[in-house]
């Protein structure tokens, strides 16, 4: 079975491609590195052709609503027109938990706008799906100290998190890419809940950062 892979050399997609390889699985990770692009279609067409799932782990190189919305958008039409030229039978796609409520929130509610118009084109699509939704990655704490610190001070929302590993992530959606699709969306998270200013500083307690956290419920 051919697996395509969009997003094949990230964080996820290139752990997705190297359990699917190990499992024997034909499996091509495309990127625009690799000459597939799926904003101007270039090369989408013959990566996909002859596979029977596509797993979609890419991501907007921009969280600004428009730019996250129209990268979706574009990206998610020129996908679903080359499986149904193609014949795909199975497309995958990773989301976040939470989707349709963090729409509330004001930092966050670009982003999220723009993922769940990801999920709806997914869904309304005639290519049967599974969208993988998981929490927070451990990983991108790093990224959350890094936008939240102001001097030697960092500012975290008082919220209660379920972070998972990126490794686990790609575990389970290479799981779902090799199984019948569920038309139904798949919630993943980690094994332990921590609140955010626990998590931010064992993070950098770990790395002996003096920076201080401080709670503020404005935060993003």
């Amino acid at each position: 079975m051919k697996i395509l892979v969009i997003g094949g050399t990230g964080l996820i997609g290139s752990k997705v491609v190297q359990n699917l390889r190990r499992d024997d699985y034909e499996v091509v990770a495309a990127s625009p590195s690799s000459g597939v692009n799926t904003i101007t279609g270039e090369g989408l067409a013959d990566a996909m052709a002859g596979a029977q799932v596509v797993v979609d782990v890419s991501n907007s190189p921009s969280f600004e609503a428009e730019a996250a919305l129209t990268f979706f958008g574009t990206a998610g039409r020129n996908i679903v027109a080359a499986e149904k030229a193609a014949g795909v039978k199975h497309h995958v796609a990773q989301s976040v938990v939470g989707t349709d409520r963090l729409l509330s929130c004001l930092n966050a509610s670009g982003y999220f706008r723009a993922k769940m118009a990801q999920e709806k084109l997914i869904k309304t699509s005639p290519i049967p799906y599974t969208i993988v939704r998981s929490t927070q990655f451990f990983e991108f704490v790093g990224a959350v100290v890094k936008s939240e610190t102001e001097g030697e001070i960092v500012r975290v929302p008082d919220i209660q998190m379920q972070p998972i590993v990126s490794d686990d992530v790609a575990a389970a959606v290479a799981d779902v890419a090799t199984a019948a699709p569920l038309n139904d969306i798949v919630e993943i998270a980690g094994p332990e809940r921590i609140r955010l200013n626990d998590l931010v500083q064992q993070f950098l307690a770990a790395r002996r950062d003096s920076r201080t956290v401080f709670i503020d419920r404005g935060a993003g």
